[in-house]
This record gives C-alpha cells, sequence and structure tokens, in this order.
C-alpha cells in the first residue's frame, strides 16, 4: 500500500496542480500541443505516468478531475490501452461520448474494448449514480470538440436522435428502463464487408432491450434480402431523416423493403437512384409504396436519380404525399402523362427547390404550368440538359420572371440560340434575388457540323462572349455569370467561363454544382 501511495501521489499531485487552472487555459493548452507539437506539459507527463501501471490508473479514476477525462480518453483511446478504456468508458462523467469526432476509422480491438465497457456497464443490476453516459455518438457531428476539451465536453448535450420522445427524456437523467443510444450513419452493402458495422450490429443485437442503434443517414446500397434485413431490424427506424436507396434490381427486394419505409416516421429526405427493372407487373405494386410514402408526415425532399421502372404507375405513388420542399429528378423515364401529374400534384405546390435534369420535356406548356404554382416559394431552379429549345424558352419565359425568390438558376446543357440566351439574361437580370446563373454556351459557340458531339471552340465562343458581355452592361445585372460547357455528369465535372469585373471571362474547370441541402 505504501509503494502504491508513492506512486500514485505524483500523478494526483499533476492532476491538483492542472486543477487549480481555469478550463478554458486547460483547453487553450492542450489544443496548441495537439495543433503544432508544442513541448510536452506537465499534464501530459502526469497521464504517462499513470498509465505506465495499469492497475493503478483504472483505481485512480475515482479521483480524476473531470476536466481532464477527454485529454486523458485520447491519450488511452490512441495509445490502445484498452483494459483502461473500458474503466474510462464506464466512468465516462458527461451524457455523450462523441467516439466519431475521435478517429474517423477507429482499431477494431479499441472500438471493441469501447463496447466492452459498455456492456460492463449495462451488465450492472442498479445503475450507479454517478453514471452518465446516455449516448455513443460514432458520427462526426462536432469536429474540434476533443481538441477544444473539458469545456465544450461539457456543454455538449445529448443528440436529439430519437425524435418521436421529447428531447428532455434523453438528456434529464438514464433511468433503469431507459436504453443507451448508439448514434451512427448507417451503410448496407451487400459485397463489402465493414468489420466494425458488423461487430456493431452484432453486439447490439445481442443486447437490444438495452441498447437503441439510431442511423440519422441510412443508406442502402444493394439488393441483398438477408443484408437489408439484418441491418434494418436493428436500426430505430423512427431516428431516420435522410434514406438513400440504390441498386435495387430485383423486384422481391423492393416488396421486401416497401413496409420498413411507412415506419421511418421522421423520414424528411429520400433519394432513390441506379433502379431499372419491372417492379410493377402487378398494379397493387404501385399502391402498395404509395400507402407507405403516405404515412411519412415529415418528408420534405424526393429526389429520383437514373431510375428505369417499366409499368409504374406515378399517380399511385404519388398520390398521398405531402407538399414538398425540394425535388429532384434526373435520367428518369417518364411519359408526359406522369409529367402532367407530377407537376399538377399537390406534392409539388409549395416547392422551393426544383430540378429537373436530363428529362426530355416536350410539352412546355406543363412546365409553365409547374412554375406559375411555385413562382412565390421557388428559391433554387435547375433546368439542366432538358432539350429545351428556343420556342420552348420563350413560352416559359414570362413564368420564370415571376419567381421573385430564386437566388440560385442553373439552366446549361440546352440547345438555345445567342439571341434566346441574351433574351433570357434580359430577363433574369430584372430578379433581385438572383445570385448566380449558370447558362449554356449558345449553339453559336458549336462546330455547326458536329454540334452532337460537343465540339465546343473556344474561337467561336470569344465572339459570342463579348455579345453576352454588351448585353449585361445593357441591362445590369447583380447575379455571378457563368456559361457552363464540356460538362459531364459521370465524373461530376465541367468547364465554366466565368464573367469577372473586367468584363472578360475566366476558364475555370469545376464540379457541377449540387442541390441545397435543407436543415434537417
Amino acid at each position: 500500500m505504501e509503494n502504491r501511495s508513492r506512486v500514485l501521489n505524483p500523478a494526483v499531485s499533476a492532476w491538483s496542480c492542472w486543477d487549480s487552472e481555469s478550463p478554458a487555459h486547460l483547453a487553450h493548452i492542450w489544443s496548441i500541443k495537439m495543433s503544432i507539437g508544442a513541448p510536452t506539459s506537465l499534464q501530459h507527463l502526469a497521464m504517462q505516468s499513470l498509465l505506465s501501471d495499469q492497475a493503478l490508473a483504472i483505481s485512480a479514476l475515482e479521483d480524476l478531475p473531470l476536466l481532464l477525462f477527454p485529454s486523458l480518453f485520447m491519450e488511452v483511446y490512441c495509445g490502445g490501452h484498452t483494459e483502461v478504456l473500458k474503466a474510462l468508458v464506464q466512468a465516462w462523467p458527461f451524457p455523450c461520448l462523441p467516439l466519431g469526432d475521435l478517429a474517423e476509422s477507429p482499431d477494431l480491438e479499441t472500438f471493441k474494448a469501447v463496447l466492452d465497457g459498455l456492456h460492463l456497464l449495462l451488465a450492472k443490476k442498479e445503475r450507479p449514480s454517478w453514471w452518465k453516459l446516455q449516448v455513443l455518438d460514432l458520427r462526426n457531428e462536432h469536429p474540434n470538440i476533443w481538441i477544444q476539451g473539458y469545456p465544450s465536453m461539457a456543454r455538449l448535450s445529448c443528440p436529439d436522435v430519437l425524435t418521436d420522445k421529447p428531447r428532455e427524456s434523453h438528456c434529464s437523467g438514464m433511468t433503469e428502463e431507459q436504453p443507451l443510444t448508439i448514434a451512427m450513419d448507417l451503410t448496407i452493402r451487400g459485397y463489402i464487408e465493414n468489420d466494425l458495422q458488423a461487430h456493431l450490429l452484432q453486439w447490439a443485437s445481442e443486447r437490444k432491450e438495452q441498447v437503441h442503434l439510431c442511423s440519422r443517414q441510412l443508406q442502402i446500397l444493394t439488393s441483398s434480402i438477408s443484408e437489408i434485413q439484418k441491418a434494418l431490424h436493428m436500426v430505430r427506424l423512427d431516428s431516420t431523416q435522410e434514406l438513400v436507396v440504390s441498386e435495387f434490381w430485383l423486384q422481391r427486394s423492393l416488396r421486401m423493403f416497401t413496409p420498413y419505409l411507412g415506419q421511418m416516421k421522421n423520414l424528411r429526405s429520400l433519394t432513390c437512384s441506379s433502379m431499372c427493372g419491372d417492379f410493377f407487373t402487378q398494379s397493387q405494386y404501385s399502391w402498395e409504396i404509395g400507402e407507405q410514402l403516405g404515412q411519412l408526415q415529415h418528408l420534405q425532399e424526393l429526389h429520383v436519380h437514373d431510375v428505369f421502372i417499366l409499368n409504374v404507375n406515378v399517380p399511385a405513388i404519388l398520390r398521398s404525399l405531402r407538399p414538398l420542399k425540394a425535388l429532384s429528378l434526373s435520367a428518369c423515364v417518364l411519359q408526359e402523362a406522369d409529367l402532367r401529374f407530377l407537376f399538377q400534384c399537390p406534392c409539388t405546390r409549395q416547392l422551393q427547390h426544383l430540378r429537373l435534369r436530363t428529362l426530355l420535356i416536350q410539352n412546355a406548356e406543363l412546365l409553365r404550368a409547374l412554375l406559375g404554382q411555385v413562382a412565390g416559394t421557388l428559391e433554387t431552379l435547375a433546368l439542366e440538359e432538358c432539350y429545351i429549345t428556343d420556342g420552348q424558352l420563350s413560352a416559359i419565359l414570362p413564368t420564370l420572371s415571376q419567381c421573385s425568390q430564386l437566388h440560385f438558376f442553373s439552366f446549361y446543357g440546352n440547345h438555345i440560340s445567342l439571341a434566346a440566351l441574351q433574351n433570357l439574361l434580359s430577363h433574369t437580370a430584372k430578379m433581385g434575388h438572383l445570385r448566380r446563373g449558370l447558362y449554356p454556351a449558345p449553339l453559336e459557340s458549336y462546330s455547326p457540323e458536329v454540334w452532337f458531339e460537343r465540339n465546343f471552340s473556344p474561337e467561336r465562343f470569344a465572339e459570342v462572349g463579348a455579345a453576352l458581355v454588351q448585353t449585361l452592361r445593357d441591362v445590369g445585372t447583380n447575379q455571378k455569370v457563368q456559361i457552363c460547357t464540356n460538362f459531364c455528369h459521370c465524373q461530376n465535372r465541367c468547364q465554366i467561363y466565368s464573367l469577372t469585373l473586367d468584363g472578360s471571362w475566366a476558364v475555370t474547370k469545376e464540379g457541377l454544382p449540387g442541390f441545397p441541402a435543407l436543415p434537417m
């Protein structure tokens, strides 16, 4: 016992010395050390001394000042001190352990030690009074919190991952009945094994009554029924707010998944992509999906990309949707009757963001009617590579001019002449909120004999660009005008001509503009 005191006292003295400093000062010193490699501090020496004896380190946790827990956890976790890590997880004095901000791809054995610590905590018959941990957060939500240390960690509240339950039920203290929440962004793949995710799912499945696995962002990138069911059986589906479903090639996979969709009561954003097949040989399949979508009271965004499905009944699927804030359709094969229903559907009457990309819109009156009903709410509009011609543009231009709230407009990839583009710019210049416009290079910018091969000619554009500059000077505009050429959706790249303040065109290669994300 005497020897124990002799070894322990120097470390405890060091803790006490640092405890006398302000938490903000400690955080500042530690952040300097972590970011620029400053000389080893007294705090770091004390941690090394303490961790040199595993048993003493574990016993010292009981008297460890709260403000030193974050820095000690970093040292223990990054150093692979698994036994101390198990004890430290059990003694964690804050409601949330933001592990995802500490390591993007944690070592599996170290992660297993964290779960072992949670297991020992959950195995206690009675929850001790010092038990504070409520959420293990595996997401990257607070990138600098470990560098900032104790002050930020102490202020960190529990993430509101289960929105069906009132927030105070999560953060007002643990009860015997309240399970531990594990927050993560889950991706289900059928061919790539994620050892850490697989181990976590197995671990959680053995403690389903004690652990709630929550996934705000959920991606399903496989048609494997067994993999989808295994993961969705474990996840609290009411915690999912953003869902991506991709690569569904089998009818039975879609039918199996459909009932799960209606359980995602708090879903805000749904993305369907890379789906092709004859899923709807029986008409009731469309009605079944429509019934599930009708239960999603909070759905705000619908994104459908690269989807080709035969025999689909679009009205049956969309009939029950609540009004959307954002709609994005790209590379989808839709009949004119489908577009007519969609553009007149109640779910599209309050849109703030609309993107139509690589869609053949032959009836300009349908598009004009859609723009007319959302003219007062639309903030973002993208009509990209929709094969819009001069005549079709003339038909929608008066209604487009009424979109008074528009701040971003993208029109690249359409086949219009220089005169049509000048007319378009003269209208958009009058939109007071418009800050950025992305336009196509007019037909005169291409070699006419090989236009379909996108043979853009910089020499031809020099003359065209001068005419556009003169038009913009005549009408005056506050928007950032850009001309998009040589775009490739597969590589998400394009060549941009941006008008500078001196009236010249600056050429850059950039990624295609993304669709705005709504706050969740």
